[in-house]
Formats: structure tokens, C-alpha cells, sequence
């Protein structure tokens, strides 16, 4: 199990209902895209920060290890904007407003990337994917998806074990045998794949599958106070943004 979905089947909000941490994770993710990079995203990013250290109790290193990766694609994104290619500076120059313009793009994209996080950290796939038939996504769409889902971990644990047994026999000693048990480890895994695949189409067609795979779901309701809370958190944000974008612009 990858780390953010370990920490999303113990944390605080996981008998909350999904829709409930939608309004939030997802709310505070629009608010960063279409409020003004400043100061609207900035309090957007102050926001899920506080909400996910604090009520929902994401652990500091846990949440960096997730958000280092989205936010080196928010940082690489950026940095193209600060240089333009040609004119009459010359074939590489520095673009003027670049720092500006990079600056908001970070500011968004970080604090939308949180958004995000804040509601994966706190909604497991399993208890998401089933409710999505009642939303009106068709039943084979949210079956691939859970088998993906459930495939996709068990291959993470197949490459996991082949690593560990080719380090034991010395294949990263050197950089040649390092390509070798690479090679080796692609092959290995893709044979798995194809095996795992076959043998889970067998169970199903055993078990008497017609199309539906029906699974358990976690009893829960969509929390009034919870999700008005949410929306006022939201509204004040946006409130706050247009009384201080003046002054601070």
C-alpha cells in the first residue's frame, strides 16, 4: 500500500462521507485556480496547509513525501516564464514580468495541488469508486478502475520483491549488472502482469461474474454541519480575497 493511501484508511476523516471532504479538498482547489494568484491562492494554501496538519491530522513528513512531487512539477512549470527566446535581447533573455508572472503560477498550482491532497489524504479509493455508480458513472467504468486499483498494488509488491531478490544476489554491484536486473525486472514484471490477469479473470468467471463486481461499502452520511462549514470556510476565503486585493495590489 503506496503511503498516501496508508494514511488515508487511518486518518481522522475516514468515516466521513466522500461528498463531505469533496466540498472542501475539492472547493479549496477551485478557489486557488480562479481567485487572484494573490493574495486569493496564498490564503487558499495557508488554508489547506492549516486544515490538513490540524483537523484532519495528515503527518508532517507523510504530506511533504506526497506534495514534493506535484510541486516540482508547479516549480518546473514556472520557471520556463521567467526567460523568453528571442527578440531584440537576443536569443535567450530574461522576460519582462517573468518573475511576476512565475510567481502566480507557482501560487496557484501549489495551492490547487493541496486542495487536492487534502482530499486524497483523507478518502480512500475504496470507499470513493463504488459511490461513483450512484453519481451515474457506468458500473464497467468503475470496475476497471477498481480492478486497475487493485492490480496496480499487487505489481508495486511483485517489483518490490524481485528488487529485494536481485539485490541479495549482487545484480546492482556494479552499472552493467544494474541494466541486467533492470532488464530482468521489466520482463519479470510484465510476465506477472499477464499472469495475475488471467488468473483473476478465472476467479471472477468461477465465481459466476456477469459484469458487476459488488463490493462492501462503509456505511456513512453526508454530514449537513460538516459540509456547511466547508461552504462558509470557502465563502470567506473568497470574501476575504476581494476585501484584501485592493490594499495589497
Amino acid at each position: 500500500m503506496l503511503p498516501i493511501d496508508a494514511a488515508a484508511h487511518s486518518s481522522r476523516w475516514r468515516r466521513r462521507h466522500p461528498v463531505d471532504k469533496a466540498v472542501l479538498g475539492l472547493g479549496l482547489t477551485v478557489l486557488a485556480i480562479s481567485l487572484p494568484p494573490w493574495p486569493g491562492a496564498a490564503l487558499v494554501l495557508v488554508t489547506a496547509l492549516t486544515v490538513l496538519l490540524g483537523p484532519a491530522g495528515v503527518p508532517r513528513r507523510g504530506l511533504w513525501r506526497a506534495y514534493r512531487v506535484p510541486l516540482g512539477f508547479c516549480v518546473t512549470g514556472a520557471l520556463p516564464l521567467l526567460v523568453q527566446v528571442g527578440g531584440p535581447d537576443g536569443f535567450l533573455s530574461v522576460a519582462d514580468g517573468g518573475a511576476v508572472r512565475a510567481g502566480e503560477l507557482l501560487l496557484r498550482t501549489s495551492a490547487a495541488s493541496l486542495g487536492v491532497l487534502l482530499f486524497a489524504f483523507t478518502t480512500p479509493m475504496s470507499d470513493l469508486l463504488p459511490r461513483l455508480v450512484r453519481a451515474g458513472v457506468p458500473a464497467p467504468v468503475v470496475d476497471v478502475a477498481l480492478v486497475t486499483y487493485r492490480m496496480s498494488f499487487l505489481l508495486l509488491d511483485s517489483v518490490r520483491r524481485i528488487r529485494q531478490a536481485q539485490a541479495a544476489r549482487l545484480g546492482h554491484t556494479t552499472r552493467a549488472a544494474t541494466w541486467r536486473s533492470l532488464g530482468g525486472l521489466g520482463a519479470t514484471a510484465f510476465v506477472r502482469a499477464f499472469d495475475r490477469a488471467a488468473r483473476l479473470q478465472s476467479g471472477l468467471a468461477g465465481r459466476g461474474y456477469d459484469g458487476t463486481l459488488r463490493v462492501l461499502v462503509p456505511e456513512a452520511r453526508v454530514s449537513a454541519p460538516f459540509t456547511a462549514a466547508s461552504v462558509a470556510l470557502l465563502a470567506a476565503l473568497a470574501c476575504l480575497t476581494l476585501v484584501l486585493e485592493g490594499p495589497l495590489s
